[in-house]
């Protein structure tokens, strides 16, 4: 029995070291000097989509902001996909110099309304860039971008941060947004590998976005299954960094709970879906990209990475103690591997987390960690019906 549980562990410590390199490697490489992109006079004409499901309290704000691009009118239209909006909503938005595209469907999804909007809206684009109905692109967002599409990019993902800091588990999602950035861009980039999409900010080659969400139909995680096709036909996706565009992050545990649920279970639906694909795509075409995204898909969130070794670490001294035996992997390799996990966040966190807030904020790791663990066991069912992450917030803070 002693020796089966020290198998167990074994192969536990195995897997979590594996996953501690992974962010370790890349969190030092996001650190490697950056060739900076330059772009000529603003040519790329954007179509800036916005699906918007039951967001009335946000829509019109966005929008508004949307129109205060330091870019050229003539070369960007934004459009509203307008989805089970309220009557005085849409109203409003056709007083905007935008277009209104309403949506209405049994089961809503962003993917069928951006497959919509796209049958609809007429006129000639080079670009199309999807927006979250809370986003609000910095001024420059179209000019940095545009300096990528020039390049050829035919795919681009924007840096997104925070717009709100206002309360623990807001800090904490912005902060687990910036070491995304940092790891699965920033040092994906820098060892030529393709940046992980986030599901907003995120712009394309206009025909080619289309015809590939032909394709698509995903409930949950649409950004996934579109970044997987994109990796499968050997297609970049770059990082714009300097494009800056403001995500409102979750205020409550029950929020922070529902989105994490929705994540996870595309996480692993995806992985399931795919992860032979990735095996042949690598062994006969040599797609390292490809098969990367589904490695992306294997490690465990961070909090549950962390929480875990820590757990295992005080189990194996509870039982030296305890029982009289030393177990393999002792307490010394399990703190060794958290020391490296703890690295590779720190590696990963901008400079502006360093203050007071933050680490008031950090307290509510465990409470993050609880919820995760209960986020595993509710995970049932949850790839199969939209879940929609309320937004509340217009103010960046």
């Amino acid at each position: 029995m002693i020796l089966l549980l020290q198998f167990f562990l074994g192969a536990l410590f195995l897997a979590m070291a594996l996953m501690t390199l992974y962010l370790l490697v890349f969190a030092v490489a996001g650190h490697f000097p950056r060739r900076r992109v330059r772009g000529g006079a603003p040519r790329t004409r954007f179509l800036v989509l916005i699906p918007a499901y039951r967001e009335d309290g946000v829509i019109l704000h966005t929008a508004r902001e949307a129109l205060k691009q330091v870019y050229p009118q003539e070369l960007y239209r934004v459009a509203v996909i307008a989805d089970s909006l309220q009557p005085e909503t849409i109203l409003k938005l056709r007083e905007l110099p935008i277009e209104t595209v309403e949506v209405q469907f049994e089961i809503s999804t962003k993917s069928k309304s951006i497959n919509a909007a796209l049958k609809t809206i007429t006129g000639t684009f080079d670009h199309t860039l999807v927006l979250d109905a809370d986003n609000v692109m910095a001024p420059d967002f179209l000019a940095q971008m545009d300096v990528y599409a020039q390049q050829g990019e035919q795919a681009i993902q924007g840096h997104r941060v925070a717009k709100n800091q206002n309360t623990g588990f807001a800090v904490l999602d912005g902060l687990s947004e910036e070491i995304n950035n940092h790891i699965f861009r920033e040092g994906h980039r820098a060892l030529g590998l393709s940046a992980a999409l986030i599901g907003s900010g995120m712009s394309f080659s206009y025909d080619y976005f289309r015809d590939l969400m032909h394709s698509i139909e995903a409930v949950g995680g649409f950004d996934k299954e579109l970044e997987l096709k994109l990796l499968r036909n050997g297609t970049r996706i770059a990082y714009a960094t300097e494009a800056y565009v403001y995500d409102e992050k979750v205020q409550q545990a029950e929020v922070f709970g529902n989105q994490r649920r929705r994540w996870l279970s595309a996480q692993f639906h995806y992985l399931g879906a795919y992860f032979t694909s990735g095996v042949y795509h690598l062994l006969a075409k040599g797609n390292v990209d490809y098969m990367d995204k589904i490695v992306q898909f294997v490690l465990l969130p961070r909090v549950i990475l962390s929480g875990l070794i820590l757990l295992l670490a005080f189990l194996s001294g509870a039982l030296h103690v305890v029982a009289g035996y030393a177990m393999y992997p002792g307490t010394a390799f399990w703190g060794g591997l958290l020391l490296g996990n703890v690295a590779a966040m720190l590696l990963s966190v901008p400079k502006k987390f360093y203050r007071l807030q933050t680490l008031k904020a950090v307290l509510h790791l465990p409470k993050a960690f609880l919820i995760f663990l209960l986020t595993i066991f509710r995970l049932k069912g949850a790839n199969k019906r939209f879940i929609h992450t309320p937004h509340t917030t217009n103010d960046i803070k």
